[in-house]
């Protein structure tokens, strides 16, 4: 992109079970004013992390609109369980903290939803 940053938005997507609505992880991240661009840049390494991983469905990460150093990190997994349980516990999770955790003031909380009307 013209302004040095890396794409926000990464349409990548796993086929995943077509009975079984995904799981979907949000989490608000606020990023170190003047450290975005080294986070954004980070975030294109650990997008493929995050991919690799068992129950992965897709991902997103977007930037605020009205705060710059605020984003919204969406991804979509076949059930809780693949996120809270495996790439939580895994040594993959340990590669993306590396890499992101600590771009993040303060840490984010992050909660999961599920679908109610589609």
């Amino acid at each position: 992109m013209p302004d040095g940053r890396a794409q926000l938005f990464w349409p990548i997507t796993k086929r995943h079970n077509a009975v079984s609505m995904p799981v979907l992880e949000v989490a608000i991240l606020q990023v170190i004013p003047a450290q975005t661009l080294a986070f954004e840049q980070a975030f294109t390494k650990a997008q493929v992390i995050i991919a690799a991983s068992p129950g992965y469905v897709s991902h997103e990460l977007q930037r605020c609109l009205e705060k710059p150093n605020q984003y919204i990190l969406l991804v979509r997994w076949q059930k809780l369980a693949d996120h809270t349980d495996g790439f939580r516990q895994s040594a993959a999770y340990q590669e993306w903290k590396k890499l992101l955790h600590h771009f993040y003031s303060p840490f984010p909380v992050v909660e999961h939803y599920e679908a109610v009307v589609q």
